[in-house]
């Protein structure tokens, strides 16, 4: 039997990619094969994530993009074609949560301003996943071939305290998800979505960790809610990641949103 996890052959767009979690995407989909598409804003971080992959032993080449541009994101399409040819999975893991839209007692719902929203939105829906899935989505149904997989959130299934404007964006990534599930199956395009729980990264790390290392009243808030009682590491989303691109472990799956939360959706009280 071949290797249900190889994806020699495979070209794999990663966005978001300079990002801590993101970035473990890419290394995980090269290590398994996969040329890699770096795709993300920080020139720096993007380019020393594809050095990494390089001196490792995969293939992987930096395009600068933002998400946000459709026009940018047609330039990156296009040179990563004439570098690896044309991709064949997609991986949106760009996102984020914005202060402005962080809700706290200083700072309650009622605070937030449109323009707020609209900008949390733009980051974790339209470039999270609309405009990516916009852009690469319809070439790779004309090739009738593709795999798509959107990044969303334990705060997309049940909102979570203070991040009401990243909880309704990333809801609507999963809605879109199982929109576009529908949309291109016929075409062989197959779109899921990977559920991750807490995973220590730049954004969030501030909020989980006191100077000293140990865990805010917050964090132990989530570790006492987590069943495996931990926060989980990049590499543990590999595996899911490797899975949903490979046809031949994955190819009946699609409009699926795979948990890798550590149980945490699974407990209530």
């Amino acid at each position: 039997m071949n290797n249900l996890f190889d994806l020699s052959g495979e070209v794999a767009v990663v966005i978001g990619a300079t990002g801590v979690l993101g970035g473990a995407l890419a290394e995980g989909l090269a290590s398994a094969g996969a040329q890699v598409a770096v795709l993300g804003r920080n020139s720096e971080r993007g380019e020393d994530r594809a050095k990494s992959i390089r001196d490792s032993g995969g293939k992987a080449h930096f395009f600068p993009a933002d998400a946000s541009s459709k026009a940018s994101l047609a330039e990156a399409h296009l040179a990563v074609e004439k570098t690896f040819g044309p991709p064949t999975i997609l991986v949106n893991a760009a996102g984020g949560n914005d202060p402005k839209v962080t809700v706290t007692a200083e700072h309650p719902f009622s605070a937030i301003t449109v323009e707020a929203w609209k900008a949390n939105f733009d980051l974790n829906l339209v470039g999270g996943a609309l405009l990516p899935c916009q852009e690469f989505g319809p070439a790779m149904a004309q090739r009738k071939r593709g795999s798509i997989i959107n990044i969303a959130s334990v705060s997309a299934h049940l909102p979570l305290s203070r991040v009401v404007a990243y909880s309704a964006a990333k809801a609507a990534v999963l809605n879109l998800t199982q929109f576009l599930s529908r949309e291109w199956a016929p075409q062989g395009v197959r779109v899921n979505s990977i559920t991750p729980g807490f995973f220590p990264a730049e954004q969030n790390r501030r909020l989980l960790f006191q100077e000293d290392g140990s865990p805010t009243p917050r964090a132990q808030s989530i570790l006492n809610h987590t069943p495996l009682a931990r926060f989980g590491k990049s590499e543990e989303l590999i595996g899911a990641v490797i899975f949903l691109a490979s046809s031949r472990a994955s190819g009946f799956v699609t409009g699926t949103d795979l948990r890798v939360d550590g149980g945490f959706l699974s407990q209530t009280i």
